[in-house]
């Protein structure tokens, strides 16, 4: 990676704002990712991550504000979407296909031509371990190994920007550090920038650059993780978590699902 790779903004986010009705899901946040950067974005459920990432990536339109993804403006949707892959926080695979049939029908969809496309394939496969498992129904398999085929696909195009929107929820603590590995070669090797969410503080702690808290839909602090914990005056990311979005059960965690339901609804429209 060239010495001034992570000075380069690849996101570029100002004012932006998203309400549903009455509610305001994002309020007014500005931040910057810069190329090639591991980026956590964390938050209790319903502050606003997904709702951020959804917008990042051109599913939900913004009320107002400002964003930039590779030099692109959002509104050139085409040309943003070219510029990153996304792994959902619910699984998205077809799972009455097979592995290889999901990601070819993931490289037509991002145009990739042939014979290209059944090289990056049999690349992508082998990066996560599923070569072997290339003709076998994704039905068929662990929520790991959906998990790495999603990542797997999510990178057919080689895009800048890899989303990853609390990829590994529910994972025994093997596999998430197997998909953590990868995701750090990724970065580390082709300069890749990774946008994360997680509610695995030791995640964050152990592979974000820059970390950034978002609660009530406002971005509360932003830095290293070294910063924050010297700003809370904690002595882990969990510890400076609580200390800055508290400790109580929130009432967003009960409203969270019906607030993302409002979401697909309006990306449906």
């Amino acid at each position: 990676m060239k010495v001034n790779e992570k000075t380069e903004k690849i996101i570029s986010v100002k004012g932006l704002t998203k309400k549903f009705g009455e509610f305001t899901a994002v309020d007014n946040i500005s931040f910057d990712v810069k190329k090639g950067e591991i980026f956590a974005f964390l938050g209790p459920n319903g502050a606003g991550k997904t709702t951020t990432i959804k917008m990042l990536t051109t599913l939900l339109e913004s009320n107002s504000g400002e964003i930039m993804v590779s030099g692109k403006k959002i509104s050139d949707k085409d040309g943003v979407r070219s510029t990153f892959g996304i792994v959902f926080q619910d699984q998205s695979l077809d799972d009455e296909l097979t592995t290889y049939e999901n990601m070819e029908f993931h490289g037509v969809f991002y145009g990739v031509k042939q014979p290209e496309r059944a090289i990056r394939i049999e690349s992508m496969l082998k990066l996560v371990d599923l070569w072997e498992r290339k003709n076998d129904f994704v039905k068929t398999f662990s929520g790991g190994m959906k998990r790495r085929l999603e990542i797997a696909r999510a990178l057919i195009h080689e895009p800048k920007i890899l989303y990853l929107d609390e990829p590994t929820v529910g994972l025994d603590p093997q596999t998430r550090n197997y998909i953590w590995k990868y995701v750090n070669d990724l970065s580390k090797l082709k300069g890749m920038t990774i946008f994360f969410t997680t509610h695995y503080m030791d995640e964050a702690e152990k592979m974000a650059e820059k970390v950034a808290v978002i609660d009530h839909g406002k971005i509360i602090t932003i830095g290293s993780v070294k910063e924050i914990l010297a700003s809370t005056k904690t002595k882990t990311l969990e510890d400076a978590f609580l200390t800055l979005t508290g400790r109580g059960i929130r009432e967003e965690e009960a409203n969270a699902s019906s607030r993302m339901r409002m979401a697909r609804k309006a990306w449906k429209k």
